[in-house]
């Protein structure tokens, strides 16, 4: 995990990270005993080193945070308290062999990586892009154990930490700076003599050693007065109450833990702390938001194995808000792209779409403005009109057709693009309702079958992370591997889907809107509706998603399903609810009126009158007080039955696309890692009893399918035995 320690003249040793079997080096439990054996070997007892830089012999990256699979390895999570406590000793006695140590980041220092880092005296990063710095564990329902919690406040002083470890962001290198997290940022070439200056300098006394940044007038008031930091202390804990609504243990322990610090200076602090990483480790919590990062990494291989095309130029389709927002995540990851609609005024709202995302990017520092350029410069705007589409249309490698949901004019534009392109271009459909197989049939517009394939984006497209590849049974391996090569590199997590009515993610959604309809029809309130399913750990509640996806989207998809293959799993429900409001002109958010009423930018969306009465006559007045664990289980049952029918019919390839694709998908509670890790949790049998009594009271939708039968007679779970 190490290259040979190097001396150079001067007496600065330079320890480089290096791991032989990754592409990123990790902060494993074997990296920690080499690290400790490298010490004793050549650095403690060696009076001729003066100073020490750490830094990475890799491209990729300093340290991309802690080895997450050695954590999960362990059974009892309580033995990972001794395991930290050598960890933080070795530390500790690099420490106390009082030469400075200077930290030489480039890439990502993340995690464990930031935290050895923060052990040092003094830190530079590059200004490179690559580079950034974080500890991102609260993702992981974890804490940073090896001391990050006691160290970042010293830093950079407590409100700049917590918002840190509370939200995981990554800090780049300016702003790294700006806070007081690194001493220093150059160029990337620089890095290692700059670093090497640096040591020599702190050893002889000519460099000051870093220093906490020191705090403004009104940071000292609110960070080192009892009733500052009272205030402090319970803002923090309203914003993680609002973010969380409780669900999540780890923020609570990481506040706990800066508290108990500030409260116990000694070593106790660290005690404290690793004895919190160890109970988080063992919740169910950061079990689920593990199997989430474990299954996304799986995610970026395709099982088939075959090699995609080399894809320099893509062609996108449409210019609406789907092929703008397609054509913007393509250009930024450095494709060339052809971004084409019927005519000038039509491209122009897409690209003023594209450019006004990448000024707000400026803006909030995310992007330069060279950046911004670069991007703008690799699209370029098309319509019927310009003469030399066809020209430009001949070195598209791929074309992403973002059209109206019409089968006849996705078979012409198929028909069009046949004509111009290269034989290996490969054209996919963002439809969300056409099967795949009839946009491809081969016939008079399509010849080239084997090369369509469905890509099929989720609104909006730059800020919705996954994207469901559609393959029919003509699609060629080669076509798969290309669309899902192209989606990854869009950073997109891909889930591989069969072609039936409503992929993966729409399906699932059917049943739920046949169920929020059926329980509207029995009198329960709007906001209690929301209110339940935001406690169980959904973003936003069935009826503000309806409001934002658009009434006559919802309604659209809810009858697609309804007229399909899915019987009497989209029964129970009155669908009649939203096609009446669609014919009354409330559209949802988009016409500022759907099942509430907005007002304004900062007006809180309400129910006005109108709608009060269109309820009270399609509830036939009726009014239900059903408690929220009711709401709850009626609206998740549906949900998690249509997943496992998916999983049934093979739909989905297993159990991890299927909690991936609805956690990224419709925002499925992350901190229970998915429907089916979430079956595992409360257990399949228990939660077929209750599927049964609801199928018993309330109609055959809540008929549990086969699979969750066979899974609660046999007591086997999704994930693992």
């Amino acid at each position: 995990h190490f290259q040979n320690v190097e001396l150079p003249p001067a007496g600065v040793a330079i320890i480089r990270f290096d791991n032989p079997d990754k592409k990123v080096n990790t902060l494993s439990f074997a990296l920690m005993r080499e690290a400790q054996t490298m010490w004793e070997a050549d650095i403690q007892s060696n009076s001729d080193i003066k100073s020490i830089v750490f830094t990475s012999a890799k491209e990729s990256g300093f340290i991309a945070g802690a080895d997450i699979f050695d954590i999960s390895s362990v059974q009892d999570k309580s033995e990972l308290v001794p395991v930290i406590e050598e960890a933080l000793n070795f530390f500790l006695h690099m420490k106390a062999k009082e030469v400075p140590m200077v930290a030489a980041i480039h890439g990502p220092a993340l995690g464990g990586g930031l935290e050895w880092a923060l052990w040092c005296d003094y830190r530079i990063c590059t200004d490179s892009k690559a580079t950034k710095l974080g500890l991102p564990e609260v993702k992981l329902g974890l804490l940073p154990g090896f001391g990050g919690t006691q160290n970042l406040p010293a830093l950079v002083g407590i409100q700049g930490a917590m918002d840190m470890m509370l939200t995981g962001k990554n800090i780049l290198p300016a702003k790294a700076k700006k806070m007081g997290l690194v001493d220093l940022v150059i160029a990337p070439q620089s890095l290692e003599s700059v670093a090497i200056e640096t040591a020599e300098g702190l050893a002889n006394g000519t460099v000051k050693k870093s220093k906490p940044k020191k705090k403004s007038l009104i940071n000292r008031l609110i960070e080192d007065t009892p009733p500052g930091q009272n205030l402090m202390w319970s803002k923090v804990k309203e914003t993680v109450d609002k973010n969380t609504d409780g669900n999540y243990p780890a923020p609570y322990e990481i506040i706990d833990c800066v508290k108990y610090g500030l409260a116990h200076p000694g070593m106790e602090k660290f005690k404290h702390e690793r004895e919190g990483f160890a109970k988080l480790a063992a919740t169910k919590e950061s079990e689920a938001l593990i199997g989430l990062f474990d299954g996304t990494t799986q995610m970026k291989k395709l099982s088939s194995g075959a090699e995609p095309i080399k894809v320099k130029k893509v062609a996108v389709m449409g210019a609406g808000l789907m092929g703008a927002g397609i054509a913007q995540v393509t250009a930024e990851k450095g494709y060339n792209v052809l971004l084409k609609d019927r005519d000038d005024a039509a491209v122009g709202r897409g690209i003023s779409y594209m450019t006004d995302n990448w000024e707000k990017k400026c803006k909030r520092k995310r992007m330069t403005n060279y950046e911004l350029n670069t991007n703008s410069s690799r699209v370029t705007p098309l319509s019927d009109d310009t003469e030399s589409w066809k020209r430009h249309f001949a070195g598209a490698d791929l074309v992403i057709e973002a059209v109206f949901e019409d089968l006849a004019l996705k078979r012409k534009i198929i028909q069009q693009v046949e004509e111009v392109t290269p034989d290996h271009c490969v054209f996919a459909t963002n439809t969300s309702a056409i099967p795949i197989a009839d946009i491809a049939a081969p016939g008079e517009e399509v010849k080239r079958s084997e090369n369509v394939v469905g890509m099929h984006y989720f609104s909006p497209v730059p800020q919705m992370p996954l994207l469901e590849i559609i393959p029919h049974a003509r699609t060629s391996d080669e076509a798969l591997a290309t669309a899902f090569a192209v989606g990854n590199k869009q950073g997109k997590t891909c889930v591989v889907v069969k072609d039936v009515p409503g992929f993966y993610v729409n399906r699932c959604l059917g049943p739920i809107l046949s169920e929020v309809t059926a329980l509207v029809k029995e009198g329960v309130p709007l906001d209690r509706l929301d209110k339940a399913m935001k406690k169980f750990g959904m973003p936003v509640g069935p009826i503000t998603l309806i409001d934002n996806v658009g009434v006559d989207v919802a309604s659209k998809v809810s009858n697609y399903l309804a007229s399909a293959d899915l019987g009497v799993r989209m029964g129970g429900g009155d669908l009649s609810l939203l096609s009446n409001m669609v014919e009354k002109g409330w559209l949802g958010k988009k016409s500022n009126q759907g099942f509430f009423t907005y007002s304004g930018k900062k007006g809180k969306p309400s129910i006005g009158p109108e709608v009060t009465a269109y309820l009270k006559d399609f509830t036939d007045g009726n009014t239900s007080d059903l408690s929220e664990t009711d709401i709850q289980n009626r609206i998740v049952a549906r949900l998690v039955n249509e997943a496992a029918m998916c999983l049934q019919d093979e739909i989905i390839e297993n159990p991890v696309c299927g909690d991936i694709g609805l956690v990224f998908g419709i925002g499925f509670a992350p901190f229970r890692g998915g429907v089916f890790r979430y079956l595992d949790s409360v257990g399949t049998s228990s939660f077929v009893d209750m599927m049964n009594g609801y199928a018993e009271t309330k109609g055959e939708q809540f008929e549990p399918v086969q699979l969750l039968k066979d899974y609660a007679a046999s007591g086997k779970k999704f994930h693992g035995n």
